[in-house]
């Protein structure tokens, strides 16, 4: 990929994101999530949905702020537990397509030897337990979880692993959303 193709890509991922935040707003201000919590049954349903968009880059601004209004009208447990079963779907979508793809791009964006070194180090030594432990981390953290899932990804995480890790950094992520929001 070219400079320009990458720096078009970039500044087109960079418009995607601020539609969300714009969404986001928009969601916010019109009361259109008591609307759609009311269209999908209730609450436990809403946050499910909601939780599988926080996942992403592009989804999370919308998706944080479904949840923190849902928290708002719900038990902030309740809202923890579905966004994050929905957040842990969302995340093994993600990682079943990123899993392979990343290691696939990395290897393109570099030198053979050099893109087989960084992989390869995420499979030995301290590097084997220390890039899921970031990863985990970053997926409690408002940050998009794609980064965290690359990085369990090219250190290999099995499944089993990733599934409950997921889901508890997800319920910490969510609770900490719905919180600060209940804060303000």
């Amino acid at each position: 990929m070219t400079r320009a193709k990458a720096r078009h890509e970039l500044a087109k991922d960079v418009l995607y994101i601020l539609v969300g935040v714009a969404l986001a707003i928009f969601l916010s201000s019109g009361g259109f999530i008591d609307l759609i919590v009311r269209a999908l049954g209730g609450q436990e349903l809403a946050s499910f949905a909601a939780g599988v968009f926080f996942t992403s880059a592009f989804t999370i601004a919308p998706a944080s702020v479904a949840l923190a209004h849902i928290g708002a009208h719900a038990n902030i447990l309740t809202v923890s537990l579905w966004g994050a079963l929905g957040a842990m779907c969302g995340d093994l979508l993600l990682f079943l397509f990123i899993r392979d793809k990343f290691s696939k791009d990395l290897k393109e964006a570099f030198k053979p030897s050099l893109a087989k070194h960084i992989v390869s180090s995420f499979h030995i030594g301290f590097m084997k337990w220390l890039a899921p432990l970031i990863g985990a981390v970053i997926i409690a953290s408002p940050l998009p979880d794609e980064l965290g899932l690359a990085l369990m990804g090219i250190s290999k995480t099995k499944l089993f692993v990733l599934l409950p890790v997921s889901f508890v950094m997800n319920v910490i992520g969510v609770y900490a959303v719905v919180s600060f929001a209940q804060m303000l």
